[in-house]
This record gives C-alpha cells, structure tokens and sequence, in this order.
C-alpha cells in the first residue's frame, strides 16, 4: 500500500478528526487513525467507541489496502513538516510504515487494521437537511448548560426534539435550562433523541466557517451527521430527559429589560466581591434602577453596582449564582435582553429582545436564597 499527498492538505483533515482520538482508551487501538486506501480516495477514521469520524482525502495512487496509523505520531511529524508532497508507504505484512519526505525518512510501526472497531451504517433512519449555520447556532446555544455530572446521563447531553414545524434543543445542569427552537429546521417524522456533548462539540469543530448543506440521519441508538467531505457517527444517549417544559414558570408579571453587555460586565465586577462557595449576586428591581450588589462576609467584601433599566412591576429582589448567570449572558449575542420574573423564589427566565425571524431562544436560571447574608 503506497501513495503520494500533501503534507498540509493531510495535516488540516487530520486535524479535523483528531479530537475524538483519546489519550487513554479502554482499547490501545483507539490511539491509531485507520488509513482506508482505494485508488486516489482516501478515508481516515477515529473514533472513541461513542463517537467516530471520517474524512475523505484525494490522493496520488492505484492500490488498495489499509493500516492503522499512531495519530499522535503521525500528527507530531505533519506538524513539523513544510508544505511538500510526501509518500506514505505500509508493509501490509508486518504493518511498519514509512514516511518520505524531500529530504528525511521517518519510520514507525503501525497496527492491524482488522482490530478497530467498524463503523455502523445506516439503516432506514430519518434523514433531516439542515445548514451548518443552524447547527453550529443550536449547538453554541445549548452546549454550555449540559451537565457534567454522569451520575444524572440524560443532561450530560442536548435534547432534540424533531417536529413538522420546528426542531428544538434543550439542555440543562438542574441549575440553569436552555430552551432553543429553529423553525428552518423540521422533519417529517415527530422523534425525539439525546446526543452527547463531547459529539456535539466536536461536530462544532468540524463545521466549516463557509456555510454548507447538513445531513442529518438519526436511528434508535446512533446519530449520522455528514456533510463536505466529514462524516459523523455517534451513539445516542438512551435516558429518559426531564420533563423541561413543567419547569419553565408561565406566569411571569415582572419584566427588566436591560443592554446585555451592562449587566453582563457589572456582572463580572461584582461577582469578585461575592461569597466563594455560593458566588450569589442579587439584583434589587425599583422602577428603571438595578442594583447589583454582592457580599462575602467571611473577608468583609462587598460591592454593588447601579444600572438603569425598562423595569415594570412590583419592587422585588432576586439571588443567582453569578457563575451561571455570567455564563448564560456570555453565550447570548443580543444588545437587550428581558428578564421575566413571579418571584425571589421562582426560576427566572431570560429572553433576547432582538432574535432571528427563524430563532426562538428562552433560558432559565434558577434563583438562590437571600438569606445567606444580612441586608
């Protein structure tokens, strides 16, 4: 098995795919990328078990045959090497490998390629279009308040609920909720799955910054993302979601519309101020005032911060942990939001005031007691 590539061309694929390479798998054949040859086409593979990618690569050749390849070995060399075409040739009986370049030789040994796991296929499963852009929004939108917890494995993921009007995404850690709806997206078919995070962030990474044509199929247990010359194979999450709709408060009377940047930065300043184990901020609602203020006790700090502000209804003050509010505000791009409030004990939910005719964001921040320290 021989063949002739660029050495730039290879590294920017390879770089593509490598994330889901693990550093320790549960199988050594994992830290390999399998090299697949036939003709000028060739596909590199890695995969996690969970997750498996594939890129597909012209090159200069007329033979056939496979090898896995160290991925951290190889990567290492490309990145050492300038732009040339370099020979990649495999002893398909003893499975060394040799690397030529203008002007060095580089020799390592590689592994049997029957030994990595196979790659499922697709089986009837229902196929959603959609753009890079879309998927790219709904991920960036989401990822962010999964879950880290594995004892809970439902939330260590992204709900996605496919319908004939709009596909929505949610995702939730029990302290904050992300509600996300595209109606650019729909299907068919009304399902519904839970894919997994660490998937979902390397689907992001490999999405072009050019916007591009998505396909999307979905079995019981896997996804099938493709798209370019990328293809992506991950297993589902198969756990019941929360009922997240019983969690977002329908009645919400108190509306503070504010710039999400002078919240977002006073925010940041007051936080620094704010008790280390509950990071609590609160936020004193008075007609057209926000007070932001915070305390730590323990060292005597304390800070507070004035904001003017759109605010009807009744004089009310709230608790969050600034950690969670910091980064739900983070991740929004909207000038104004609106925060919809019932009361200091109740879930807060935050809507951008300036959203994409196909968008509908809402996201829910779970409110901390006042009374961890004196007013």
């Amino acid at each position: 098995m021989k063949f002739v590539v660029s050495s730039s061309v290879l590294l920017k694929q390879l770089s593509a795919i490598n994330g889901v390479v693990s550093t320790n798998p549960i199988v050594p054949i994992l830290e390999n990328f399998l090299l697949s040859l036939e003709g000028n086409h060739l596909s590199v593979t890695a995969s996690d078990l969970q997750t498996i990618i594939v890129t597909d690569i012209e090159v200069e050749s007329q033979e056939k045959g496979s090898i896995a390849i160290p991925a951290k070995l190889l990567m290492d060399t490309l990145r050492g090497l300038p732009e040339q075409p370099i020979t990649i040739q495999v002893n398909n009986e003893t499975f060394g490998i040799e690397i030529i370049t203008d002007n060095g030789r580089y020799k390592l040994s590689g592994e049997n390629p029957i030994d990595f796991p196979k790659t499922p296929i697709v089986n009837r499963g229902q196929a959603v279009e959609l753009s890079s852009t879309a998927i790219s929004a709904a991920i960036a939108n989401t990822l962010f308040a999964t879950s880290t917890d594995d004892l809970r494995p439902a939330m260590t993921g992204v709900f996605v609920q496919l319908g004939a009007e709009s596909a929505t995404f949610v995702a939730t850690d029990g302290h904050r909720l992300v509600r996300y709806r595209r109606t650019d997206i729909k299907s068919d078919i009304d399902t519904s799955m839970i894919i997994q995070r660490k998937a979902l962030n390397l689907l992001k990474s490999c999405l072009p910054a050019d916007e591009v044509p998505v396909r999307a199929e979905f079995t019981t247990s896997n996804a099938f993302f493709s798209f370019g010359n990328i293809r992506m194979i991950c297993r589902l999450i198969d756990e019941r979601f929360p009922d997240y709709e019983n969690a977002i408060p329908s009645h919400n009377p108190n509306t503070l519309t504010i710039n999400r940047m002078d919240i977002l930065n006073s925010l940041r300043r007051i936080s620094i101020y704010s008790n280390r184990t509950t990071h609590q901020v609160r936020l004193k609602m008075t007609l057209n005032d926000l007070v932001v203020s915070a305390e730590d006790l323990d060292y005597a700090n304390e800070a507070s911060e004035t904001l003017m502000c759109e605010y009807n209804g009744d004089d009310m003050e709230i608790g969050f942990n600034a950690k969670f509010l910091v980064e739900v505000l983070g991740n929004l791009t909207s000038k104004v939001l609106t925060f919809e409030l019932s009361a200091p004990n109740r879930a807060g939910l935050i809507i951008p005031a300036d959203q994409e005719d196909n968008e509908d964001i809402l996201m829910l921040v779970m409110p901390v007691m006042l009374n961890s320290y004196a007013s």
